[in-house]
């Protein structure tokens, strides 16, 4: 594999696509907290194999979060943060446990399904009531055994954080940081599977600096909007997750 990435990374324009969906994708993240992995992983596996989609847009999802939960560590809601990281971890050990015993498309289009109802109900009637913290338990198992097997978990911890009304300052970095923490565990999961290899090592190397431009592209229009219009973008980017977990 590594000769295909090398080939790909220093012959010819092939490059500049997967560059350009890292940059939409990091934009999109920026200023909705999430929403990179969804746009970026999918448009990736047209260009390269997923071996290599995967690890390069966790690691950089990894870098994104702690850049937002240390910039605004004091907008940070730890009590939601407290109530989803157990089950969050229970969820990626449950993710490792059933990978080869369960159907990944049925659980895909499951979520998706939910999403995607979720985010309907929440565009037609944005004031939705403040949901029960007991709704912790499902959202950060699904959210942590998904992101596992497909590295698309944020809808799960999104949808819970919307539903618990964080407000627009709180959201972005209350995400950040339950991803940090969810991701390490990942990670680890990751490293005896060949995610330091020399290719993905080029392709964060250009990555990162892209990355971060992106994040401070987002995270100015993040600024210049308003909670109402935040919250409708992170029910349409629900919407569009849910779709493309139905596919």
């Amino acid at each position: 594999m590594s000769s295909e990435v090398n080939e790909l990374l220093v012959a010819g324009p092939g490059w500049v696509v997967p560059l350009l969906v890292l940059f939409c994708a990091y934009v999109v993240r920026g200023m909705c907290g999430f929403g990179s992995g969804l746009i970026a992983i999918p448009l990736l596996s047209l260009f390269l194999p997923l071996t290599l989609a995967v690890p390069l847009v966790v690691v950089l999802d990894f870098l994104a979060s702690a850049g937002h939960g240390i910039s605004n560590r004091h907008a940070i809601a730890w009590r939601e943060v407290g109530r989803l990281l157990p089950f969050g971890l229970m969820g990626v050990a449950l993710g490792l446990s059933v990978f080869h015993l369960v159907d990944p498309l049925v659980l895909r289009r499951a979520m998706g399904a939910f999403v995607l109802l979720y985010a309907l109900y929440s565009l037609w009637s944005p004031q939705v009531g403040k949901a029960s913290p007991w709704w912790a338990a499902p959202a950060g198992i699904g959210g942590g055994s998904i992101g596992t097997l497909f590295g698309t978990g944020g809808p799960f911890y999104v949808t819970y954080l919307k539903a618990r009304g964080l407000s627009k300052e709180a959201f972005r970095p209350t995400f950040a940081t339950l991803f940090l923490l969810d991701a390490s565990a990942r990670i680890a999961g990751y490293v005896g599977t060949r995610i330091a290899e020399v290719g993905l090592l080029q392709w964060l190397a250009a990555g990162v600096p892209l990355m971060m431009v992106a994040m401070y592209v987002g995270g100015h229009i993040h600024t210049r909007i308003s909670a109402i219009a935040f919250g409708r973008a992170i029910s349409a980017l629900l919407v569009l997750s849910g779709i493309a977990l139905l596919r």
